[in-house]
């Protein structure tokens, strides 16, 4: 069907009125304190190495957060650690007030509701980018019901939606290996919002852009955020200025300093370890 369509119009004609991509929130998920993570003494050490040295950290629930550091700092660990790719020697991590991210593996932490984007691109280059996002879509991908199964009117309007979300609505035939850097940066953010996560791991989304790539993914993410949670994983300081409240900044496995932008730039013990003063 979509290769004899010739707009993206005549797939979603209509205006982007409801949000089709609101967070499905799991079950046993409390937030009624308004946390959606908390890592409190959380340690890891790899042969003798300490990756994670008593980290403290708590992400409000809504909120955009960046975490900045210099390479080594644990900012990956950190989110390995979230995402139930790395378990801790010490410490508790919790997805709001009630589910233990220790106590689950990788595939139950994303259908909980946290999904990860990683630096790199892992787009399917040989698939259409509207491929990509029925692909990553929240359904039953046995072989069977994929060959059999037609898309409902709410799962259009997801890709539909996402599509416009991520500026590539007039490339949904496009083959995903032909788009730009930013643009596989963009879909691929785009592939994460069609599971629909509460809480959202981004890390360095915009790595190898160019300015006007990096202003368009400024306004994504804060446009995203509010609905969910976002924790930003980034090294372009002009970047997180544009999106960031609040920064958490790593060294050497544990928080050095919290606050806005202005307040982490006029920090002594930061200029001093990351940004080279």
């Amino acid at each position: 069907m979509i290769q004899s369509l010739k707009t993206f119009r005549e797939f979603w004609p209509r205006d982007r009125v409801f949000d089709f991509l609101v967070p499905d929130t799991h079950p046993t998920l409390d937030t009624s304190h308004k946390v959606i993570l908390y890592l409190e003494g959380i340690s890891v050490s790899f042969d003798g190495f300490k990756a994670i040295n008593d980290l403290n950290l708590y992400v409000d629930e809504g909120e955009l957060r960046c975490i900045i550091g210099p390479n080594g700092a644990g900012k990956t660990t950190m989110m390995d650690i979230i995402t139930g790719k790395t378990k801790p020697d010490t410490g508790i991590a919790w997805f709001g007030q009630t589910i233990n991210l220790l106590k689950h593996t990788e595939p139950e932490i994303a259908e909980a509701g946290i999904g990860r984007k990683f630096q790199k691109p892992t787009v399917f280059e040989e698939h259409t980018v509207f491929e990509n996002l029925e692909l990553s879509m929240s359904a039953d991908k046995r072989a069977l019901p994929t060959l059999f199964s037609s898309l409902s009117g709410e799962q259009k309007d997801m890709i539909g939606q996402t599509l416009e979300i991520i500026g590539l609505a007039e490339l949904f035939k496009a083959r995903a290996g032909s788009l730009s850097h930013g643009q596989k940066q963009w879909l691929e953010i785009g592939m994460l919002l069609m599971q629909k996560p509460v809480l959202m791991l981004v890390d360095e989304p915009v790595a190898g852009m160019t300015r006007q790539e990096m202003e368009k993914t400024a306004e994504l993410l804060t446009s995203l955020a509010g609905k969910r949670s976002i924790v930003v994983v980034e090294h372009d300081m002009d970047f997180v200025r544009s999106i960031a409240k609040k920064v958490t900044v790593l060294h050497q496995g544990a928080i050095l300093a919290e606050g806005n932008m202005d307040e982490i730039q006029n920090n002594e013990k930061v200029r001093e370890v990351y940004l080279g003063e």
